[in-house]
């Protein structure tokens, strides 16, 4: 069993790529997501509702609305780090092919602040901790399998496929494999990811606000 699961890693190629080298870049993208994700949900939680921190910090002069850009940036920022540490070590492991892979920190701190707004949003609405249960599993599990990650999506049925064209791990995981094959073609991935940052950035500044502020 061991030695059929090496012999995958190694010598088994999609589309011309040994598949250890197919995987490795979609590892980057799921640590930068599930860092962001974490951070801002459980994290912001309870900062919010457990510690009270929220509440010392709007005694301050500080407003609720650069409470909640801190709480976006530090995420988005956890992410990059995240997939860089990642980086490192697949580089490490002769598993990138080019140096353009340094330009992939931006786009992860930029994919980091989606995920950060989509996590401090659903901080924001939840009723309780453990209501977070549902969030992973209906929506964060389900993106992890089908983000193309492990396998590529053309080979599911195409609704799979459309469905996760609106998800950001699928266009971070696209961005990941083009930098690490030195590839820089990936334009339409990245003024996606500019166009869900614009549309979902209200959304975490409201709700927060409707939640914290009575």
């Amino acid at each position: 069993m061991l030695l059929d699961l090496v012999w995958v890693l190694l010598y088994k190629e999609i589309n011309g790529v040994p598949y250890i080298k197919f995987i490795a870049p979609g590892i980057i993208a799921s640590s930068a997501m599930f860092a962001a994700f974490y951070e801002c949900t459980y994290g912001t939680y309870v900062r919010m509702h457990f510690q009270k921190t929220f509440e010392a910090i709007l005694a301050t002069p500080v407003n609720i609305y650069e409470l909640v850009a801190g709480e976006l940036l530090w995420g988005a920022t956890k992410s990059m780090i995240y997939g860089a540490t990642i980086i490192i070590v697949i580089s490490l492991f002769g598993l990138v092919d080019s140096y353009i892979i340094i330009f992939l920190l931006p786009v992860l701190f930029l994919c980091g602040l989606i995920f950060a707004q989509i996590a401090v949003t659903s901080a924001a609405i939840v009723p309780g901790i453990d209501s977070f249960n549902y969030f992973y599993t209906l929506f964060i599990t389900p993106m992890f399998l089908f983000s193309g990650i492990f396998f590529p999506l053309d080979a599911l049925p195409p609704l799979v496929s459309d469905i996760a064209y609106f998800t950001p791990l699928y266009h971070l995981v696209n961005i990941c494999r083009a930098f690490a094959l030195g590839n820089f073609s990936v334009t339409g991935d990245i003024i996606w990811m500019l166009f869900a940052v614009a549309i979902l950035a209200p959304f975490p500044f409201r709700l927060m606000k409707r939640r914290v502020i009575l």
